[in-house]
């Protein structure tokens, strides 16, 4: 039967019979074996230093797009808008349509290639810099760190009894990330409806069901992860620290902790002398254990749960500065580079290797494809589908007659005229109404008749094609049908 001890670690209580050859240990005497402990808040301490301002950079830079993209305007409308109530997405000049699904995929792969390159040079960058997770917790510490304190402060607020001013201290900073989190949410659903009419509808309160939901939902995920959960995120949710191994190999650049010049450490005055100590580097300060984000000792060596944001390599720094040693104790460096004392030409040589290499070939190669698919594509769309309730038939004139659908999709922000032809057969003719037109980013179905001789083809199915062109720039479509002749 389980149970659980006064720190909440699940324990069992397991007997032990005493063996028969030492009769002095008490038979049945119940061990306690704790399966797992319980979790311990971790109160990163702030730091400065190079890595540090690196952080807040990509904190600012994707915060001011991920906050100011949905207020840009672009003409008339919103820049970025993924309108998926008509099935249509705005990204500066483009406009997009299900159909241009080709476009999704090939972003994901850029970004699936960015990641190896990334992961290869340098670890978890991504993770350390750049990650919504990182990025909204730096953002969230920030305000408990105004609000309560630094590290100690904070420990000693949590350890104290409440009173009014721990009160108002963490209601203040529960108020702040509510309101961040909530602005967040609201900037989201802002990407999917126009968002100074989600934000009139918010100030009214008249938001629809799934806005009011995603709003609330988005919040609530910011206000969590960032808030509460933290580092769990990083070590038990994430998929990438588990598999991001896969991706490393001793050439990559990577948090690291230079053992043969730490150790043996120990705490020393500045004016001792470490060799006549019989010491390294490494006074045993402990405070690269604090800052980190997740709690780990980099001295211990990589670990999966280290999401290579550098912070103990800046609190390093610091504390070597202030001893008078050479920075760098802890530093971003190869394994390799580490073992065989390079230099840091001859490492930054090792890492461009020729996995690097071609992981940035085909980056390129990508990106170049997918610029120049963009820059040749077509403004308009066309679907064609053969009317399958209306049979082929005879009509007056001794003509075959074929039905067909045909959804015509502008891309573009002016309104277009388009002609139909059809060829493919002899004597086939369009016998319906030859001119569409079709209104600024609108997308619009017509029925169009094909007719032909009756002698002009044997019975069966023949391939035809319709071609569709826009009278104001020429461009032509060509989209293939069959056309079906009755025995």
């Amino acid at each position: 039967m389980s149970d659980s001890d006064s720190s909440g670690s699940r324990v069992i209580p397991i007997v032990a019979q005493a063996p028969a050859e030492n009769p002095q240990v008490p038979a049945d005497d119940e061990v306690m074996v704790s399966l797992y402990e319980a979790h311990k808040k971790i109160y990163p301490r702030s730091v400065s230093g190079l890595f540090a301002r690196w952080r807040w950079v990509f904190v600012w830079l994707t915060q001011l797009v991920f906050y100011g993209l949905p207020w840009l305007e672009w003409g008339q409308r919103q820049a970025v808008l993924f309108d998926l109530g008509a099935r249509r997405f705005y990204i500066f000049g483009l406009v997009l349509y299900p159909q241009d699904f080709i476009y999704l995929t090939g972003l994901l792969v850029i970004s699936a290639l960015s990641l190896f390159l990334f992961t290869a040079v340098a670890g978890r960058l991504w993770c350390g810099y750049a990650c919504p997770q990182t990025v909204y917790t730096e953002i969230f510490l920030w305000i408990e760190r105004k609000l309560e304190g630094d590290r100690s402060a904070r420990i000693r607020l949590d350890e104290g009894a409440w009173n009014a001013n721990k009160v108002l201290r963490k209601g203040g900073k529960h108020l702040a990330w509510l309101a961040v989190a909530l602005w967040t949410g609201f900037t989201f659903v802002g990407y999917f409806t126009p968002v100074r009419e989600l934000g009139q509808e918010f100030v009214q309160w008249r938001l629809s069901g799934w806005e009011t939901f995603w709003v609330f939902f988005y919040g609530f995920a910011t206000y969590g992860n960032a808030g509460f959960m933290r580092e769990q995120v990083c070590k038990y949710m994430c998929p990438y620290a588990r598999f991001q191994s896969a991706m490393f190999d001793k050439d990559t650049l990577i948090v690291s902790y230079d053992t043969e010049r730490g150790e043996p450490r120990g705490a020393r005055s500045r004016k001792a002398d470490p060799a006549a100590l019989k010491l390294g580097a490494c006074v045993d300060c402990s405070l690269c254990v604090q800052v980190c984000p997740t709690g780990i000792d980099i001295r211990k060596g990589l670990q999966y749960e280290c999401i290579g944001c550098g912070a103990c390599a800046d609190v390093c720094d610091t504390v070597m500065d202030k001893m008078g040693y050479e920075r760098g104790l802890v530093r971003y460096t190869t394994q390799n580079a580490m073992r065989n004392k390079w230099t840091s030409a001859e490492t930054w040589k090792h890492v461009f290797r020729p996995r690097v290499l071609v992981y940035t070939a085909i980056l390129g190669l990508v990106c170049v494809a997918m610029l120049v698919s963009l820059a040749l594509r077509t403004p308009f769309k066309v679907d064609v589908v053969r009317d399958r309730g209306v049979l082929a038939r005879i009509v007056s004139g001794g003509m075959i007659e074929n039905v067909y659908r045909l959804q015509i999709m502008n891309a573009t922000e002016r309104s277009q005229t388009f002609h139909l032809t059809a060829s493919g057969l002899p004597g086939l003719k369009v016998a319906s109404e030859d001119e569409v037109g079709v209104e600024a980013t609108q997308s619009h179905w017509v029925v169009v008749r094909l007719q032909m001789p009756y002698e002009g083809a044997a019975a069966g199915t023949h391939s035809i094609h319709f071609d569709i062109t826009a009278r104001d720039t020429g461009t032509q479509v060509h989209e293939k049908s069959v056309f079906l002749v009755p025995r």
